[in-house]
């Protein structure tokens, strides 16, 4: 079973939320932890993804302005992958904020994925973290 749970600030699951973001992006991906963990942690949303009790996958949303929010720092961990956890915490964070357009940073990789949720790139391709990205955004 899997279960999508907003991680509050201080919490077991908030610090869930930041070793999977540093299994998967510094261990996997070679990202700086001081890249990784930054300054836009302390405003964003954090969503934990549980499979069966277990951290799985996170995500977090930022409020860039009125009616905009920015995704980041998805990341579910190897085991997990290809069971529909990135989706469902895209769909909870998009289900958090009702109306509002979303923007996020893709690793170009994973375009696609992004592409099939509705998504749509913008933009050239730049590199963050020293690894291909492409803007995407999506409409209300």
């Amino acid at each position: 079973m899997i279960q999508i749970l907003r991680a509050a600030r201080g919490s077991v699951e908030l610090e869930a939320c930041f070793a999977i973001r540093l299994a998967v992006f510094v261990g996997e991906q070679g990202v700086p932890t001081e890249e990784e963990l930054d300054e836009l942690d302390d405003a964003a949303l954090h969503f934990l993804a549980l499979w069966n009790g277990e951290p799985a996958g996170t995500a977090r949303a930022v409020k860039k302005a009125p009616g905009l929010q920015k995704i980041g720092r998805v990341a579910v961990k190897a085991a997990f992958r290809k069971f529909g956890i990135g989706r469902m915490l895209m769909q909870r964070i998009e289900a958090e904020h009702p109306g509002s357009a979303f923007v996020l940073d893709a690793q170009t990789h994973a375009a696609g994925f992004y592409q099939r949720l509705g998504y749509v790139a913008e933009g050239p391709e730049f590199l963050d973290a020293g690894i291909p990205h492409r803007l995407m955004r999506k409409l209300p």
